[in-house]
């Protein structure tokens, strides 16, 4: 016999695909985790065909409550489970099962990463610009040739047509967009950020907007904390890069004129008399 479709009138919800986006918003805002009962008359509902020809601009304010609420990671962990993720973000849950290299050369799942950055998002209460960075940023790795595993070569490439595609199909926010573009091509270069390295780091600043556009440079760094924190014994720490990039940032703001020349001597004076310091 059929299950019984997720309708939820008393959330103003009554289209049983919508609705059962929906329940995965909910699940998440509980402390327990959901049982295995509810999943799997969630993932019945999939296989029926429950999310099939919905509209986009329908789906998005539904995935909005997920990715928006207080444990994303979760929420998120409940559309792929019940097999939702795949039909309406096939980008993003093909990032699962997909390895990437994290401390050394040991080796993340990208999607179990994902889940955890997102559900630091949540913690932090980052706004949603920040979210959806972390949840797309990635996307160009779900097809990576398996061949060079777990490098991803030219995931830039592909990266970018994807993110644009989501934000497309979806109608995300304007506001959105450059972040989540910015943090596919930077976020493992502001992990690399070294503090012998003035010159590259003065022009990543500039890069990056660190002068001219704080507020969007904060919100970089956001993203690239939570994808750090998300690695696994990190939980709680300070992003030392984000400490390092403050630091230079403040190095140059009294420069003038502020040629780049200027800036990584400064840099460089700064970066090594804090090295002093943490040293003494």
């Amino acid at each position: 016999m059929p299950s019984e479709p997720f309708f939820l009138p008393e959330f103003g919800q009554t289209d049983p695909g919508l609705g059962l986006l929906r329940m995965a918003a909910l699940l998440a805002e509980t402390d327990d985790d959901p049982g295995e009962e509810t999943l799997d008359l969630m993932a019945e509902q999939v296989e029926s065909g429950c999310l099939a020809g919905l509209d986009p601009a329908d789906v998005w304010p539904e995935l909005l409550l997920s990715l928006g609420g207080p444990a994303p990671g979760k929420a998120f962990r409940v559309l792929r489970i019940c097999g939702a993720l795949q039909v309406v973000l096939p980008e993003v849950d093909a990032l699962f099962g997909v390895p990437q290299l994290s401390d050394g050369q040991s080796e993340v799942d990208l999607g179990a990463h994902l889940l955890r950055s997102l559900d630091e998002a949540g913690r932090r209460d980052a706004p949603l610009p920040v979210r959806f960075a972390l949840l797309v940023m990635n996307v160009g790795k779900g097809d990576s040739p398996r061949e060079h595993l777990p490098h991803h070569y030219k995931h830039i490439d592909r990266g970018g047509p994807r993110i644009s595609g989501i934000a497309e199909r979806f109608g995300v926010p304007a506001d959105c967009v450059p972040l989540a573009l910015t943090a596919l091509s930077e976020c493992e270069r502001v992990h690399r950020a070294s503090e012998v390295r003035a010159g590259p780091v003065a022009q990543m600043l500039e890069r990056l907007g660190a002068f001219d556009a704080p507020e969007s440079f904060a919100l970089l760094m956001e993203v690239c904390s939570c994808d750090f924190t998300a690695h696994s014994g990190r939980s709680g720490e300070a992003y030392p890069k984000a400490v390092l990039l403050e630091t230079a940032r403040n190095a140059c703001l009294p420069i003038e004129p502020a040629t780049p020349e200027a800036r990584a001597e400064a840099i460089a004076q700064a970066l090594r008399s804090q090295r002093w310091s943490s040293e003494g």
